[in-house]
C-alpha cells in the first residue's frame, strides 16, 4: 500500500496556475474540504440558527461553514435562520478603525488631570463622578 499520492493527484495539483495554500480553518461539514466562509451558533433556547461573518476564533460550540453551505443550511421546522451579511471582500479593520483604535489607547494612557485645589470635597464620589447636594 502506498502513501504518496497516485499520477492523477499529482498532476492536478501541478496544473493549476496559483499556489495551493493551506488554511487552518475549513468548512464543519463532513466531507468538505473547501475554506470557511462564515460561522453557525445554535441559540437553543429561541430555537434559532445563527449564521455570520467567520468568527475571528473558533469556538467549541460554533461551527465553521463554506460560502456553499451557508447559503443552503436549513433548520428543523419550527427554528429560525437569521443571517447577516457575509461580506467575502472585507479584508478586515479599514484605516479609520485603526486610528479610533489607536486614540482610545492614546486617551487611555493619558494621566488623569490635577484636582482643582479649590474643590472643597463636597459632594459624594463615585468612581471618577461626584453627586452634588442639592442647591436651595
Amino acid at each position: 500500500m502506498s502513501v504518496l499520492p497516485g499520477p492523477g493527484l499529482r498532476d492536478y495539483c501541478a496544473g493549476r496556475e496559483e499556489p495551493v495554500v493551506r488554511q487552518s480553518r475549513r468548512c464543519s461539514r463532513s466531507g468538505c474540504a473547501q475554506p470557511a466562509a462564515a460561522t453557525l451558533t445554535y441559540v437553543y433556547a429561541e430555537s434559532t440558527a445563527v449564521v455570520g461573518p467567520l468568527a475571528t476564533y473558533s469556538e467549541p460550540h460554533s461551527y465553521d461553514l463554506c460560502e456553499f453551505h451557508a447559503e443552503r443550511l436549513t433548520v428543523p421546522r419550527g427554528w429560525e435562520v437569521v443571517r447577516h451579511e457575509i461580506d467575502a471582500e472585507d479584508a478586515g479593520p479599514t484605516g479609520d478603525d485603526l486610528l479610533a483604535l489607536a486614540d482610545a489607547v492614546r486617551e487611555a494612557a493619558r494621566p488623569e488631570p490635577p484636582r482643582d485645589p479649590a474643590d472643597d470635597g463636597s459632594g459624594t464620589r463615585r468612581g471618577h463622578l461626584r453627586i452634588l447636594p442639592d442647591l436651595p
